[in-house]
């Protein structure tokens, strides 16, 4: 069990995969992000207009989400993963058939077209009334990578709720830093908005079990990791599960309607994922040598702006100097969210050559991840495309 105070765990609490380390013969960077999302926006005081029941909610001030950005028809999980995936090789210097590997790590598998009933398959209502399948077989990454023409790549699908891509780097920063592969993409596609409008049935007050299925938008991200030839990199990464508090967030199907719906205790969640905050950050970032007050940027998991502001006070003036809310226009876009942030933070040429960036990972299970980089000449090259 995880120990917190000033007591140290017997063993270490994270599963870790730093630079240098036993068998690392290749330091690790992220190469290019790309990133696609929808063009419908659809603000919170819309969406709240469609409730069923009439609720007096002021959900814009309690998550500081103001707008985010929903599919429309055409657009599912794949679309938004593959887009993402093209977006992301047009900034890499990499074409798709030099990649080695393709990982889709997505909740949502959703994929367009009428569904026919048959076995794999379920349906699930877009917001504009379409159907749509949710593809268990071929794997989503399979798909993805015939898309975009990485006919060399090995894929696989990995889910790990909202901490799925960085879940998806931790496996490829190993795989490239013991040399069994150059260089490979982890990407996402979550259409996750159809769990607003199964929500919208049931939604009455701040207490509701479903309120935080509003917070939700969509979006795609990827990111190449390859070697670094010079420079640190990926400086750490590392995941672990706190499993006593795996029934705060619950996901299964809808019972009147296509898609699945998710309950959520959010209060809970957010106490148990802060209160040991901490502890947890310094004992991680202690094996690089590091202190939280030694970190430029951190990106958490964007959930809602009022917990991202009780996690900096929690963290206190020994703290990052910058800890990003990048909740007002896309929501939360839950396994994309760090790479959505990561994405503008970078096109608006926020970050510095030699910033430290840790984004951290705060899912359901309840699961905590976090990746620590070095800025290199990612935040020099990211505006261009090749």
């Amino acid at each position: 069990m995880l120990r917190t105070g000033n007591t140290t765990p017997a063993t270490p609490w994270m599963l870790m995969e730093g630079q240098p380390s036993r068998g690392a013969v290749h330091a690790t960077r992220f190469e290019s992000i790309g990133l696609k999302v929808p063009e419908r926006r659809r603000t919170t005081r819309e969406l709240l207009s469609m409730t069923r029941h009439h609720t007096d909610i002021d959900l814009e001030r309690l998550t500081g989400i103001h707008e985010a950005r929903v599919c429309s028809s055409g657009e599912d999980s794949l679309t938004l993963a593959v887009g993402a995936a093209r977006d992301c090789l047009a900034r890499s210097r990499y074409a798709a058939g030099d990649l080695d590997m393709v990982l889709s790590t997505s909740i949502t598998r959703y994929a367009g077209g009428s569904c026919p009933g048959g076995a794999g398959e379920r349906a699930a209502e877009g917001s504009s009334g379409a159907a749509y399948r949710f593809q268990f077989e071929p794997p989503l990454s399979l798909s993805i990578k015939d898309a975009i023409g990485a006919d060399r790549a090995v894929s696989f699908d990995v889910a790990n709720a909202c901490a799925g891509m960085l879940t998806g780097v931790f496996i490829l920063n190993d795989l490239v830093r013991r040399g069994a592969i150059r260089r490979g993409m982890v990407v996402s596609g979550e259409f996750i908005s159809n769990l607003s409008t199964n929500a919208l049935r049931s939604v009455r007050n701040i207490f509701s079990k479903e309120l935080a299925s509003l917070t939700l938008g969509d979006a795609g991200a990827a990111v190449i990791v390859d070697r670094a030839e010079d420079g640190p990199g990926i400086t750490l990464a590392g995941f672990t599960t706190i499993s006593e508090h795996s029934r705060l967030c619950l996901g299964g199907p809808a019972p009147h309607s296509p898609g699945a719906r998710m309950l959520t205790k959010g209060r809970e969640i957010h106490r148990a994922a802060i209160q040991d905050a901490p502890f947890l950050l310094d004992n991680a970032l202690g094996g690089a040598g590091l202190r939280l007050r030694d970190i430029d940027w951190l990106i958490p998991h964007q959930t809602s702006s009022r917990a991202i502001r009780k996690l900096a006070e929690r963290l206190g003036d020994q703290g990052p100097k910058h800890v990003v809310v990048n909740l007002e226009n896309f929501g939360n876009t839950s396994s994309t969210s760090h790479f959505v942030a990561l994405h503008r933070y970078l096109s608006e040429g926020r970050f510095q050559r030699g910033d430290k960036v840790l984004l951290l990972a705060l899912a359901s299970g309840l699961e905590i991840g976090v990746v620590l980089l070095v800025m290199d000449e990612l935040m020099e090259t990211h505006g261009h495309t090749h």
